[in-house]
């Protein structure tokens, strides 16, 4: 079974497509290996692997990726071998290599008739385009490593960013724009809502149609002996330099941290930048790393091995900002939320049935809610 996500990008759609690839992985598909090959769009190549004794698919080696192939191009590449791929078509790569709509057609056709495809969305867009202005500062969409991920957000927390709202809202017509094009041109078998879905993402994978022939459903704890959510949060945690863990107040009180943390100093950053992610962490998060970080190792072990056998065309990426983190590294925050609100209020929003307005208690209440996979939250306190 091939699997391909539709994505405009800042919708967990990585995370997604290498996720699918390590859970086909466990299972039987008829003796045909899975591969994950990223982007269609933007460079594939055909070579021998000698792990699977076939020729495959993967991305180039030595060659940037780029938009030198044609539409028949890739179509005749994903025809020519015999094992699953898994992969995404982000929608904004469409319109950087501007082929004509008589040369997508066939192409988009080639996709419905051959592939499982799954629509990725997000319903809190304000999330989605402020996370595109981040990225406009790091120049990073995924991080892959711990390394990677605290060079990249260390200046942010040291130097806060100003968020252009112009840009923000060209972000907003943007997602417009890839609902429209999903709708045009694809049969949608499945729709991966990154709010609804992203808490318990195995349980939306192993319910995809594409494991409904299996005798049993593997899931992660069963193969690895640690449940994803807790090899997840060890993927977060030993790169979390906020410094949230901290200062979280127990669930009986509403988060407002944005205006009373204080930045890391530049010495705690170098400090953090030597590894000891130890500054940033509460004791208990340091205790759930010191529980379950020998297996978290294995399976990255694992992970790796499958990029060096070429299975998956990265690790798996790191969560990068939650909504506390962002309204901690953005200076104009309430000020996107307003201009935000005035955009999602607008006649054509309204008709396309985009997300919500948010109310300062909608923000609040959501940044309560998502700190709970990520963080041990202090008790609450018990009367005398």
């Amino acid at each position: 079974m091939n699997v391909l996500i539709l994505t405009p990008d800042r919708v967990g759609s990585t995370l997604l497509q290498r996720l699918i690839t390590v859970y086909m992985n466990f299972h039987d598909f008829f003796d045909r290996p899975v591969i994950n090959l990223h982007e269609l769009s933007n460079g594939l190549m055909k070579y021998y692997n000698p792990a699977y004794q076939r020729e495959v698919l993967g991305k180039p080696n030595g060659r940037s990726w780029g938009y030198y192939q044609s539409l028949d191009d890739i179509t005749e590449l994903l025809n020519s071998v015999d094992h699953y791929k898994t992969s995404r078509l982000a929608h904004y790569h469409i319109q950087g290599r501007a082929d004509s709509l008589e040369q997508q057609i066939p192409f988009y056709n080639y996709l419905n008739e051959n592939f499982f495809i799954i629509q990725a969305r997000r319903h809190n867009l304000l999330e989605h385009a402020l996370s595109w202005c981040i990225y406009n500062e790091t120049k990073r969409l995924n991080v892959y490593s711990h390394a990677e991920k605290i060079q990249t957000l260390g200046a942010l927390y040291r130097d806060r960013i100003t968020v252009d709202t112009g840009i923000m809202i060209n972000y907003l017509f943007k997602y417009k724009a890839y609902l429209e094009w999903v709708d045009q041109h694809f049969v949608v078998s499945s729709h991966f809502e990154y709010e609804q879905h992203l808490p318990n993402i195995e349980q939306y994978i192993l319910n995809l149609g594409i494991f409904r022939g299996q005798s049993k459903k593997i899931n992660w704890n069963e193969h690895f002996g640690i449940d994803f959510q807790q090899w997840n949060r060890c993927h977060y945690l030993l790169s979390d330099l906020s410094g949230i863990s901290q200062q979280l107040p127990a669930p009986d009180k509403m988060l407002q941290l944005e205006h009373s943390h204080s930045s890391h100093t530049n010495m705690q950053l170098q400090s953090i930048a030597h590894n000891d992610i130890s500054l940033s962490l509460s004791s208990a998060d340091r205790d759930f790393l010191l529980t379950h970080g020998p297996k978290y190792q294995l399976v990255q072990q694992a992970i790796d091995e499958l990029v060096e056998r070429k299975t998956l065309t990265t690790p798996i990426p790191i969560k990068l900002n939650t909504l506390l983190e962002k309204r901690l590294l953005i200076k104009n925050f309430d000020q996107c939320v307003a201009v935000y609100n005035q955009w999602m209020t607008d006649q054509h929003s309204k008709i396309c049935g985009l997300g919500d307005v948010y109310s300062d208690q909608d923000i609040d209440q959501q940044t309560e809610t998502e700190m709970n996979p990520w963080h041990t939250r202090p008790q609450l306190t018990q009367p005398v």
